[in-house]
């Protein structure tokens, strides 16, 4: 009942901080609120949607059990998850935060993951995808596309160690099922089998399923947009409140410890709660070397920071799937991807650096600066909002018809 009581308050008290805050600096408030904005409507949104539609297009026509039951015999020994998960895998990879839990509520939400299997899943899916990496990160920040490749290595690498790593979460509490102990075999007939009785038991028409499609993944985006605008009007005024410099003298101290320069505190601190920002004032610390910002910048992107942990929150907080081992994992996820990074500086990034040609060693053809994959970047930029505004006038148009169509039955 304390406990209760105390957590009641301190909720009140940081609402009520929050509000006065935003009377206090409103100007402040109102540039965080744009910036935050801008890169959601620019990169996040466009850059979403289509993956977002595709995959619930994928799981409603059956094609997710279908490489499901082909992949079961890679995801079931390596991270005790069902084969539907190596799809939520590579579509969380491809597409970045949040779209692996998502993806892992869907799932769950058609009861192909049990809880456990479902909070184990969710704590590996969710990465930064190779755009933002290379595009905003690599070149828009360091103006270093060969550390674009260091980052991207240690962060999937990682991601691959967290999920081996929580292959042994919730072994105590889940059920036992033998027949999950036994090697599955690829079958090409099983798994076409899965797919069309999938297909029969969603007996939606394909417009409907569309519309569904469309509808659930741009009110999953709205919802992204609040939470990345909310928590870059948050990270500004704890700066202006010198809450941030506060945290940062705590953090000091540890990065005493690893011969990391202090001005480097404040950079992490904002890093925890947003990626973007976080990533780009470790970029601008001159007294750091640049490895000691790679490990940096690996931990803030793998811990996603607190603005991605929020959106994925309310995503799992649709089902029974828990956040703590959410949570758990990036911090784990930040430790290993520092650690790749530091075992792989010389050999990934010294190394190509040093000699004449790298390009004949590393296949930059997707990295280097008049790439196609920072050519697309730059493209989301100037054409992002255009896409934005387009989609949620039809999501609008979509919207409408089905509330006339219920109101006149």
């Amino acid at each position: 009942m304390f406990h209760s009581k105390m957590k009641t308050i301190f909720l009140a008290f940081t609402v009520t901080l929050l509000a006065i805050s935003l009377i206090i600096f409103p100007e402040e408030s109102f540039e965080a609120s744009i910036r935050g904005l801008n890169m959601w409507w620019e990169i996040v949104f466009p850059s979403l949607l289509p993956f977002f539609i595709v995959s619930e297009m994928l799981i409603g026509f059956g094609v997710v059990k279908f490489l499901g039951v082909l992949l079961e015999p890679l995801m079931r020994p390596l991270f005790k998850v069902p084969g539907a998960g190596g799809f939520v895998w590579a579509m969380g990879m491809a597409s970045g935060y949040p779209a692996g839990a998502k993806l892992t509520t869907r799932l769950r939400q058609e009861r192909q993951l049990t809880q456990i299997e479902a909070e184990r899943l969710v704590s590996f899916t969710n990465s930064s995808n190779p755009l933002f990496i290379f595009g905003a990160v690599s070149v828009g920040f360091f103006k270093n596309t060969q550390l674009g490749i260091l980052l991207a290595l240690a962060h999937y690498l990682g991601n691959i160690s967290v999920g081996l790593t929580m292959r042994f979460y919730g072994g105590k509490k889940e059920k036992w099922d033998r027949t999950k102990e036994k090697p599955a075999k690829i079958s090409l007939k099983l798994a076409f089998s899965a797919l069309h009785h999938t297909r029969i038991k969603d007996n939606r028409p394909i417009g409907k399923l569309i519309g569904d499609a469309v509808i659930s993944s741009i009110q999953t985006l709205l919802m992204i947009g609040g939470f990345i605008i909310l928590f870059s009007v948050i990270n500004k005024l704890l700066y202006h409140l010198h809450i941030t410099a506060f945290l940062a003298k705590a953090v000091e101290f540890g990065l005493k410890l690893f011969h990391f320069p202090e001005l480097m505190s404040i950079p992490f601190i904002s890093g925890l709660f947003e990626i973007t920002l976080g990533s780009q004032m470790t970029s601008q610390i001159q007294e750091a070397t640049l490895l000691q910002q790679a490990i940096m910048t690996s931990f803030i992107l793998a811990f996603s920071g607190f603005s991605v942990q929020a959106q994925v929150a309310s995503i799992l907080a649709q089902t029974d799937i828990r956040f703590k081992p959410f949570f758990f994992a990036r911090i784990l996820h930040g430790c290993f991807a520092s650690f790749f990074t530091l075992l792989l500086w010389y050999p990934v990034y010294e190394r190509f650096n040093t000699t004449e040609q790298p390009s004949n060693v590393i296949p930059v053809l997707l990295f280097r600066e008049n790439s196609c994959l920072i050519e697309y970047y730059n493209l989301l930029i100037s054409i992002g909002p255009i896409i934005t505004i387009f989609s949620l006038v039809i999501y609008v148009i979509i919207l409408a018809k089905r509330t006339l169509l219920v109101k006149a039955k």
